[in-house]
């Protein structure tokens, strides 16, 4: 098994909660992770249909069979019994006690919120970052941009195969082609996901407006122009972005500024969060094909954006990344927050450095934070220094 960074941040919730959540998108490994945390607790899937019947017609008795601590294994397919299980941690409030996992975000959190709050941890288990998949610690937020990495050797995968691939476990540990079980994967959200569980109903039309997104990777935000070029109305399109953001398959970048209240309202920026999936989208038929495609950039983008926001949640953290932009078009990809202090992060997917890479970091510095603010540029060659201040990380650092 690959160890997972969220593995410490798992153990240390359930020795100070009675309730721990793990959520996710489908196949981002939650099972495997919390069966090797807690190898000692009973565990059921609530989604074999007799446990799941059990559970939702006798949920005191369902519950009243474990005498120890349990895991219930995508909880939200039986919602009645959170209900129940406040009740029992009110009465016997030890830590450890439930350990749920779920693949529905939005329904899991407005179930939490409605019976667990202030029992439960929620933490958030993503596909493999380049770390895990390498066996190696993540880049240290602290350091980024200060020191420069070691570089003993290059990854065992090239990048455009990383980028083709994407994280997924399965594909992994399985050595499944791509595509094939990206096509499953997609469809399986679609069907159950999208279909069944958020009646959603015009699956065309909504599987239209995901390739739209993807199309739109790495760019702001224009919900109008979405649901014109899909057309669904603002407010659908408004609410199926919530629903791919909840579902783990998007995440909105947003804006930097010192007014917490500019960065909610200002345009984010929307990035996929395995690329596997939005290589799949964009319809690229292999990791050579993406060495010519118009939307290499964007994707690499997005690759490096995912790793970074990794980082922060695998650490059960909130992730603290911006990205920068005035209104001359100046612009630093990512900001990354670390409260008394920001890190700018400039992106580039080609493998030599330009003299004009620098640009961005140079105009930023000059606006009041000085040239000795650390600073680090993630390109894609494989090499590490410093440059103009600035220090060069190889893509499979992150």
């Amino acid at each position: 098994m690959i160890r997972r960074m969220l593995a410490a941040k798992l153990r240390e919730a359930a020795g100070r909660f009675p309730v721990v959540t793990v959520t996710g998108p489908r196949q981002s490994g939650k099972t495997t992770l919390v069966r090797a945390a807690f190898g000692n607790h009973a565990y059921v899937s609530l989604e074999l249909p007799d446990q799941r019947a059990f559970a939702l017609q006798d949920p005191r008795g369902f519950l009243a069979q474990f005498d120890g601590p349990v895991v219930l294994d995508e909880a939200q397919r039986a919602p009645e019994i959170f209900s129940y299980i406040q009740t029992l941690v009110d009465e016997q409030d030890r830590p450890g006690k439930f350990v749920l996992t779920g693949s529905h975000n939005f329904l899991l959190m407005e179930r939490i919120s409605q019976s667990l709050a202030g029992r439960c941890a929620v933490l958030h288990l993503l596909p493999f970052s380049m770390a895990e998949l390498e066996g190696r610690p993540a880049v240290s937020m602290e350091k980024l941009g200060r020191d420069v990495p070691r570089v003993r050797t290059e990854t065992r995968r090239g990048l455009l195969e990383i980028l083709f691939s994407g994280l997924y476990p399965r594909i992994h540990d399985k050595g499944l082609p791509p595509r094939d079980w990206l096509a499953g994967y997609y469809q399986t959200y679609l069907e159950r996901d999208v279909r069944n569980v958020l009646n959603v109903g015009d699956l065309e039309t909504f599987g239209r407006f995901v390739g739209l997104c993807a199309g739109r990777n790495g760019q702001l935000l224009n919900l109008s122009s979405l649901a014109s070029d899909c057309g669904v109305t603002h407010t659908t399109a408004r609410r199926w972005i919530s629903l791919l953001e909840a579902g783990f398959l998007v995440l909105l970048l947003r804006p930097h500024h010192r007014n917490l209240g500019k960065r909610l309202i200002k345009s984010p920026k929307l990035y996929f969060l395995d690329t596997g999936l939005l290589c799949y989208l964009l319809r690229v038929r292999s990791a050579d094909e993406l060495h010519q495609h118009a939307a290499r950039g964007a994707v690499f983008e997005s690759f490096v954006v995912s790793e970074l926001h990794k980082n922060f949640v695998h650490r059960g953290e909130q992730p603290a990344l911006y990205f920068w932009r005035d209104s001359g078009g100046h612009e630093i990809d990512i900001l990354v927050d670390l409260g008394d202090r920001l890190i700018p992060i400039e992106i580039k997917s080609a493998q030599t450095i330009a003299g004009d890479f620098f640009s961005g970091l140079d105009y930023w510095r000059s606006l009041g934070a000085g040239t000795d603010v650390p600073a680090a540029l993630v390109y894609g060659g494989d090499r590490a220094f410093r440059r103009q201040g600035t220090v060069v990380c190889p893509w499979f650092t992150l």
